[in-house]
């Protein structure tokens, strides 16, 4: 999946998401058609989501005051507020990005940080001498070193057509410049796989709050035995679909 073709690229508000909400439950073999299912289910939206648990009591575990400001700014202009789901804030996806940074993954636990590292090939892995809540930080400072230096402003502060541009141009590495951090492979690499998997977890870990995204998928959580179900129900929703199960409701 291309990252750069995600946003809101149409410069209608919205529809670039409706668009990655489409490709990434292709992507994750999700077996609703996205695109019906996402009409059907939004005739109930008003009243599946009344209102959306606010941030002001959020307590971030890995993040700092400027690296909170910049990931609730990207999250919440990747994914909007409207009809059919709260913003990215309140979607729980800076919490999620937070939770995995504070722990086991964030700390490369599973990683080889020893060195001697060299530049290696796509297919070798990571390979960085930094854990990945190192290089999630190097990368939230040096994006906004580049929007300062840029735009005049740190990309929290940029209105929505700046951070539509910024994101847009450094998906594609076009701010990429020799000897300096490479903003285009911390987006498409570390920072949009988080995103995704923010959107699409189970609410236990954080992000999907509400089963929000779930819901708008038509996908009805665990127990996950369908596999009938995915010839019969598919595009359209299933029956359990308005009322999905996360691993917090075995609990």
């Amino acid at each position: 999946m291309n990252a750069a073709t995600d946003s809101c690229a149409s410069g209608l508000p919205g529809t670039g998401r409706r668009l990655f909400l489409r490709q990434a439950a292709g992507a994750a073999a999700l077996w609703c058609a996205a695109g019906e299912v996402a009409g059907q289910v939004a005739q109930d939206l008003p009243t599946i989501y009344p209102s959306a648990p606010g941030p002001a009591d959020t307590v971030y575990l890995s993040f700092g005051p400027e690296e909170a400001d910049c990931v609730e700014a990207m999250v919440e202009h990747m994914c909007p507020r409207d009809e059919l789901t709260p913003g990215g804030v309140d979607c729980g996806l800076a919490v999620f990005i937070d939770r995995e940074l504070a722990g086991a993954y964030g700390h490369g636990d599973r990683l080889y940080l020893r060195g001697p590292f060299r530049p290696g090939l796509p297919e070798d892995g990571y390979q960085l001498s930094m854990t990945p809540a190192q290089y999630f930080k190097s990368g939230c400072r040096a994006l906004d070193q580049n929007c300062q230096r840029r735009l005049g402003a740190v990309f929290a502060r940029l209105d929505a057509n700046a951070k539509e541009s910024c994101l847009l141009e450094i998906s594609t590495n076009r701010w990429d410049e020799t000897g300096e951090f490479s903003l285009g492979a911390w987006f498409n690499e570390l920072f949009y796989p988080l995103f995704t998997q923010a959107c699409f977890s189970d609410p236990v870990y954080g992000g999907n709050r509400d089963k929000v995204f779930w819901r708008l998928l038509g996908y009805p959580g665990l127990p996950a035995t369908y596999g009938r179900d995915m010839v019969t129900y598919r595009g359209r929703p299933h029956p359990a679909a308005h009322t999905p199960r996360s691993m917090q409701d075995f609990a």
